[in-house]
């Protein structure tokens, strides 16, 4: 009451005192750096006035630091991630309009922040504490919360600080040690949630992010971009502020030793969106990207196949139904649809169009290669017939030495931060002197073993392979024809291969064993499973991964001759 400055931000006079005795103002939660001091011995004895003598001006005292809450750490993480999306050209309303809300969501539906205080989580506070609470102080908004862009109106929501307080008391009393102030707390209390905060998390809230935008980027891409580095994900701690001590079971929180899988940050993204009890995500039609036709497409230039093969993508696609609108869209908690991935999607329609051409059964493909090289020596005009043996070759050399490099540098990863971490002001020079040291020792090093110093990382592209018509050698396969494997037949353009194997007659219960089909490697032809290698190395996912959605695919195209021929799974008829 005595404090009766205008607020620097709002310009309002409605202060309140905060659990580390600085004002903060109501209206708009901006914490100043003002403290009140007490004055009167009457409530020497209360327990917020004890909190404040030795609450966050001690801290700072102390080690420099400050108080700082897991889902803080969590908020910074998302922040840096979203900016490096915008960098990469993804829409600059993705961090203030989409993920911020959703973060708000979540902070809400697990009742740290935005709500009011549960009621059995107050007497869980009060028993702890044994003391009333101070009447004049009113739930404190941490202040991290304002890392992402909070310009328009809170309305009512409020931080749950006042029980976040109560926490910070709880794991003061425990004997694990951490820089956060409940992140002792933090791992016992969730240990068996299932949607407890972590880093693959985060990125399940920037894919959740992109699809609601129908962003021109896929999961693997995502994925992709944060092994490379362009995306903060590996020791993003080290993008922290200087303040922000982070130690002990911090560690276990915020440390990364593993790069991201697939299906992980994929299925916690679908338990998010039903836990967050969104709405059906924007439609994806034809004119999106994620649109089977148009990742098919790209695909397809990917894995340096000919361009006459995205007609029969179209066709499959279409002939399946997977290219609707209702398919494709995501539709929270509706378990009476089955979840896209469209990446893998598009691929494994590229795989069904391959084996209908040219079989991949190791035997047909090799026939019809030889046909088209025969007809190419007497083809002097026009595009040259497609051969399936050259491009077997040249991909296979191609994907080997990608193969040899992606994981030599996996294998010389330095799983170590680069910035030191200390945990106080006093060992800061002494932690950044024994870095420097070390680092001048390995240049040292490194100069008289002559080894190469590592090149700059590369610019993020969305296509891993360069395949250019202009080579000489004729490695790029874009233009070639597919004249040579067709025939025509009542105006259409048919394959001369009357048969197709399925790779499974039934398909399994998801649910009950994780897939639909079970693949192994010896069980089919050589030339299948290379066609899965090429592309599970550019989504990197499992093999089996695509051979369940090819499965799918076979049984929607041929569901009706699958219900006739139960017993074969080989020479179907198309």
């Amino acid at each position: 009451r005595d404090f009766n400055e205008r607020c620097a931000q709002c310009s309002e006079v409605n202060w309140g005192l905060t659990d580390g005795g600085r004002f903060y103002c109501r209206s708009c939660h901006n914490v100043t750096e003002r403290t009140r001091e007490v004055v009167n011995t009457d409530f020497v004895s209360n327990a917020r006035i004890q909190t404040i003598s030795k609450g966050l001006r001690k801290q700072e005292k102390t080690d420099g630091g400050c108080e700082w809450y897991v889902c803080e750490g969590f908020q910074l993480v998302l922040k840096k991630q979203a900016e490096a999306l915008e960098a990469l050209g993804v829409c600059p309303q993705m961090k203030d309009e989409i993920l911020c809300n959703f973060w708000r969501r979540y902070l809400q539906k697990t009742k740290q922040a935005y709500c009011n205080r549960p009621a059995g989580e107050t007497v869980r506070a009060f028993s702890v504490c044994d003391s009333s609470t101070d009447v004049d102080s009113e739930p404190e908004r941490p202040s991290l919360l304002r890392l992402l862009s909070l310009s328009e109106s809170e309305g009512d929501l409020q931080t749950d600080c006042s029980f976040v307080s109560s926490i910070s008391k709880i794991s003061e009393s425990t004997s694990v040690y951490s820089g956060s102030v409940d992140g002792s707390l933090y791992l016992m209390k969730n240990r068996k949630e299932k949607l407890r905060m972590t880093m693959p998390m985060t990125l399940s809230f920037c894919y959740m992010a992109l699809l609601w935008l129908r962003e021109p980027m896929t999961l693997s891409d995502l994925l992709r971009f944060v092994v490379e580095g362009h995306i903060p994900y590996l020791n993003v701690f080290q993008h922290f502020p200087e303040k922000m001590k982070l130690y002990g079971v911090d560690l276990k929180i915020f440390c990364v030793e593993s790069w991201p899988v697939y299906e992980e940050v994929y299925y916690k993204m679908l338990e998010l969106a039903a836990f967050l009890e969104l709405p059906r995500f924007p439609d994806i039609t034809d004119s999106c990207f994620l649109h089977p036709d148009m990742l098919c497409m790209k695909y397809l230039m990917e894995a340096n196949l000919p361009d006459e093969l995205h007609n029969w993508t179209c066709r499959v696609v279409k002939k399946t139904c997977i290219g609707e609108a209702d398919f494709l869209t995501l539709v929270p908690g509706n378990k009476s649809t089955r979840n896209v991935k469209y990446d893998v999607l598009a691929v494994a329609v590229i795989v069904v169009v391959l084996k209908l051409l040219f079989l991949l059964d190791d035997h047909y493909e090799w026939l019809l290669s030889d046909f088209a090289e025969e007809r190419n020596k007497n083809n002097q005009e026009g595009a040259p017939y497609f051969e399936f043996k050259k491009w077997y070759k040249v991909i296979k050399c191609s994907l080997d030495a990608k193969q040899k490099k992606l994981d030599e540098e996996r294998a010389k990863y330095l799983w170590r931060c680069e910035k030191p971490l200390f945990y106080s002001d006093k060992k800061k020079s002494k932690v950044l002197k024994r870095r420097q040291m070390v680092v001048n020792l390995q240049n040292q090093f490194g100069k008289l073993s002559g080894s190469v110093q590592p090149a700059e990382k590369p610019n993020p592209s969305s296509f891993q392979f360069t395949w250019s018509e202009e080579n000489a050698d004729g490695s790029c396969f874009y233009g070639h024809s597919l004249k040579g494997i067709l025939q025509e037949k009542c105006g259409l353009l048919t394959t001369m291969n009357p048969d197709y194997w399925l790779c499974t007659v039934k398909l399994c219960n998801e649910r009950m064993c994780g897939h639909l089909a079970h693949y192994r490697e010896a069980e089919f032809p050589q030339s299948y499973h290379f066609v899965l290698s090429l592309f599970s190395f550019l989504l990197r996912v499992q093999p089996s991964y695509i051979h369940d959605e090819v499965c799918v695919i076979e049984h929607r195209l041929f569901h009706k001759k699958i219900r006739k021929k139960p017993k074969y799974n080989a020479g179907l008829r198309k």
